[in-house]
């Protein structure tokens, strides 16, 4: 429980690190590159991230077999998963390759509307940079997915934090100096490679992991595949569920629109952050619940638990943001990219339902019973980029988002029947009691809110007061009359242990 509980501690010291420097480093890297390279180094490194894909979920996979090699106490069986997922992970580095050179030879062709020669020049240049990256990164990322399995996260996510600060430290540094987006590209790669590095050591050094390449059986062959495809499909759908606006609008539009989009998706990107740090760490333990068959109502409890744990952070984000974001995008990066709040609003909304339910994704991991959930996601964010895209036009980078989370949501809805029927997840029972008692409280700090917001002044001095003041009400309130007896037991244990 330990490496559970610190864990999860430093999954939300790293997103408080990386949100907290993303915020501060943000506007300076617009401001050393301008808005027009930000948005080429933001549109080249989605259109190169489309080749993550190729991963075919085997991180997540690798997690789950592990964990379940383990809960089977099969030494040898684990040794040979592990042999045969490095294989793979060759082949698909070897193809990877391929496709960039494609990519590269193709990319005046794809932006000859959107980029001048220059442009095209320095994406040419990061490309094949990204394109080494993750040909190495890809595989290299096996080793946190296998200290995951062991249910080991201290030091790689430690060693993750590390590596996070040098890098901030370092792009200012080379940025003040006159480094550009392909610098900081090449600084990303190198980073990279020490962390692969690291984590390899803890891995084979300290965890003492056995690989075995001597036997690959055909029927642990055709499980990991058919497990494998569906976490590919929806490594698919988050690639191109916000990526995909962002290609759309390099086609359609300019750099600086894009630029505009990929700010609001990195706010909205936090807001998921902060509820995915919970759920993440528990996909092992749902693994060990599926081995052991608990019961519809006994998953129905865990997802509560979780899933409130997660709606107290939601509901505490969205509302600062809806209050205050505003203001805040104005002083943070300038009124040229007011529009990204309202786009990070989209994005919280669409999110919310699916974060709070993260535990269930865990489940259906656990019970390999992805296919349905990958197939009803992949087509309606597909329709949705494509509604998107019909009211970009009209509405820029704001439409693209809205036909986005219009598809997302109606995905969700759907999926809430899936859940009680293929996990018997008592999904009346899990809303009545998600939104128990902190509903109310959170309509009374609204208001509130709404009352702080009068305050006069628009600088950094007043919004952090106002924040503050938003922050005592929230988490006051909250305490008193919004959380059940066994929460606020937790808060207090957890006080208890850092005295």
């Amino acid at each position: 429980m330990n490496q559970l509980r610190t864990g999860a501690a430093l999954s939300y010291l790293t997103i408080i690190i990386t949100n907290l420097v993303g915020l501060l480093l943000t506007p300076y890297i617009i401001r050393m590159l301008q808005a027009d390279e930000y948005g080429l180094y933001t549109l080249i490194g989605s259109f190169v991230g489309y080749l993550t894909l190729l991963d075919f979920g085997l991180n997540n996979t690798i997690v789950r077999f592990v964990a379940k090699y383990r809960a089977e106490g099969d030494a040898k069986g684990e040794a040979e998963f592990l042999g045969m997922s490095l294989i793979f992970y060759v082949v698909i580095s070897t193809i990877l390759v391929c496709i960039g050179i494609v990519f590269y030879y193709n990319l005046e062709w794809i932006f000859s509307k959107s980029m001048d020669p220059e442009q095209i020049d320095k994406a040419k240049i990061m490309v094949l940079i990204l394109v080494f990256n993750l040909a190495v990164t890809l595989p290299g990322n096996s080793f946190q997915a296998i200290s995951s399995g062991y249910e080991k996260f201290i030091f790689p996510r430690a060693a993750s934090i590390i590596k996070y600060l040098i890098r901030s430290v370092t792009v200012v540094v080379i940025l003040y100096y006159g480094a550009k987006a392909v610098e900081i590209v090449i600084l990303d790669t190198v980073m990279n490679l020490l962390l692969i590095i690291s984590n390899g050591f803890y891995v084979f050094k300290i965890l003492k992991v056995k690989v075995s390449f001597k036997q690959i059986q055909k029927p642990m062959l055709y499980t990991v595949f058919s497990y494998s495809i569906w976490i590919f499909v929806f490594a698919l759908v988050r690639q191109f569920q916000w990526k995909g606006g962002q290609m759309v609008l390099g086609i359609m539009t300019d750099t600086t629109t894009v630029a505009i989009l990929a700010v609001g998706i990195m706010l909205g990107s936090y807001y998921g952050a902060f509820s995915s740090a919970i759920t993440s760490v528990f996909l092992p333990r749902a693994t060990k619940m599926a081995v052991d068959n608990a019961s519809g109502e006994e998953l129905t409890s865990m997802m509560i638990r979780i899933g409130r744990l997660s709606f107290f952070v939601l509901l505490y984000i969205f509302g600062a943001f809806l209050l205050y974001g505003k203001q805040f995008v104005l002083l943070w990066v300038g009124d040229e990219f007011t529009e990204a709040w309202q786009i990070a609003l989209l994005i919280m909304i669409a999110y919310t339902v699916p974060l709070v339910q993260g535990f269930g994704n865990s489940i259906l991991e656990a019970k390999a019973k992805l296919r349905f959930k990958a197939i009803i996601y992949v087509s309606f964010v597909v329709i949705g980029v494509l509604l998107g895209a019909l009211l970009v036009p009209k509405y820029g980078a704001t439409g693209m988002v809205a036909g986005n989370v219009i598809g997302w949501m109606i995905s969700q809805n759907i999926m809430n029947f899936y859940y009680h029927k293929a996990i018997r997840i008592n999904i009346i029972r899990f809303f009545k009691e998600l939104v128990d008692k902190n509903l109310l409280s959170m309509a009374f700090i609204m208001l509130v809110g709404v009352g702080i917001t009068m305050l006069p002044g628009d600088g950094w001095m007043i919004f952090i007061l106002k924040s503050a003041l938003y922050s005592l009400t929230y988490f006051a309130v909250m305490y008193r009359f919004g959380m059940h007896v066994y929460e606020v037991d937790l808060i207090k244990s957890v006080i208890k242990r850092k005295r």
